[in-house]
């Protein structure tokens, strides 16, 4: 089944991992894909037209349709031109898959600015800006699908990653209200929380028989099971399915919960600090959120 048959797709940071995977397996479902990537390090830095180039490649060995775009997220006007190169190359586009992204950790009292700019810069200014650069294109003929890379380190927590966790929450939102504001252009927009190997392998120890198997076990993690469900995402399959963040962890898919109410208080005249001490302290004590990290929460190894 051609799930994407005839659409034209955009994804950024294609040229590695769960970008290139979201690539092919687009494009082995039919659509015609821009890959976009500049090539840097993990951390941001330099550039390199290999990586993409091989995923063109890789897609135009199978059979299917490609183009290379090295502009970066960060830059407005390259984002737009990626999608003026979907528009010169395919005559329209369909997708946008926000997957770019950079790692500057650090514990937040040593993190610098420039830790902090560059991290959010590439995520969620990235994210804005492809996703802006396309909209209008959406919103004229009617269509049109955003998927959107989030993270556990936002939704849940972890160490060491303020910028990165500040960016991934910040896509939620900014997913979320594309959602809302063009629901009504039949235009859909959803996050991904992926669960993949490569962010493990540094600090999981195999100094034990028990700790080596683990390892094994978690490297089935690969991102192809990430790219089938941002294929799923991007179809007209999921035409119903807008402002929702699904996490996928090898063949685990979960419907994360957003922000809602759990529990209120009313008190008549208001509340002052010392009856806000007296009573919803006590009340809500046991429903506050622990100080988790994502390995608490999902505390099994992958299925």
């Amino acid at each position: 089944m051609m799930m994407v048959d005839g659409k034209v797709a955009l994804v950024t940071g294609a040229g590695r991992g769960i970008g290139r995977e979201i690539a092919v397996m687009l494009a082995r479902h039919g659509a015609r894909v821009v890959v976009n990537d500049v090539g840097a390090s993990v951390g941001g830095e330099g550039t390199d037209q290999g990586p993409g180039a091989e995923t063109v490649e890789a897609i135009r060995a199978a059979g299917g349709q490609a183009v290379l775009n090295t502009d970066s997220v960060t830059d407005r006007r390259g984002a737009e031109t990626m999608v003026q190169t979907a528009l010169d190359a395919f005559g329209r586009i369909d997708i946008v898959v926000n997957n770019a992204g950079i790692l500057r950790d650090r514990i937040f009292h040593r993190m610098t600015e420039d830790e902090w700019d560059a991290v959010i810069a590439v995520h969620l200014k990235g994210s804005f800006n492809v996703s802006r650069a396309a909209a209008n294109h959406f919103k004229e003929q009617e269509s049109g699908a955003f998927v959107h890379m989030t993270s556990t380190s936002g939704l849940i927590g972890n160490f060491g990653q303020a910028n990165y966790a500040a960016a991934k929450m910040g896509i939620a939102g900014l997913s979320r209200s594309i959602a809302l504001d063009m629901s009504r252009f039949n235009v859909r927009s959803n996050c991904i929380s992926p669960f993949a190997w490569s962010r493990m392998i540094g600090s999981i120890p195999t100094d034990t028989p028990a700790q080596a198997a683990r390892v094994e076990k978690l490297k089935q993690m690969t991102p192809d099971k990430i790219a089938a469900v941002a294929v799923y995402l991007a179809s007209d399959a999921a035409k119903e399915v807008t402002g929702q963040i699904f996490a996928v962890r090898n063949n685990e898919v979960f419907l994360m919960s957003q922000p809602r109410p759990i529990r209120g208080l009313h008190r008549d005249g208001g509340w002052t600090p010392e009856t806000l001490a007296e009573e919803v302290g006590p009340a809500f004590r046991s429903m506050l959120v622990p100080l988790e990290r994502s390995g608490d929460v999902f505390s099994w190894d992958p299925v």
